[in-house]
């Protein structure tokens, strides 16, 4: 079974860094297009950052120039460097990747979330 899982989330001061992965494991043929997200209490879950399968780069205008999302395609790995976070980038991180299994279909795919939060 395939499966995602988040790391790198924690408490940091405002102006403070952070780098969350996700790392994919299991039966994995391709991984196509891989991405961030972000949710608070109360409001929808929004989306930080694509990437595809060949480099190519979305961000949240929220972000831009803060963040930068990159993978590792030999590690099945996608990453989010976080920089200058402010309070409101407080939130759940859940990634989620477009998996193919071997002989199967592509499949959206989410991890379990990890916890960002930044103080003022």
């Amino acid at each position: 079974q395939v499966q995602l899982v988040e790391s790198g989330g924690g408490l940091v001061q405002a102006g403070g860094s952070l780098r969350l992965s996700c790392a994919a494991s299991g039966r994995i043929f391709r991984i196509n297009d891989m991405a961030w997200y972000r949710q608070v209490p109360g409001k929808q879950r929004e989306l930080v950052a694509t990437i595809a399968r060949r480099g190519s780069t979305v961000y949240a205008d929220s972000v831009k120039g803060r963040f930068t999302i990159s993978r590792d395609n030999a590690k099945y790995t996608m990453y989010l460097q976080m920089n200058s976070l402010k309070p409101e980038d407080t939130g759940v991180y859940y990634c989620k990747a477009d998996i193919q299994e071997f002989l199967g279909p592509v499949r959206p795919t989410w991890g379990q979330g990890t916890q960002v939060t930044v103080s003022s």
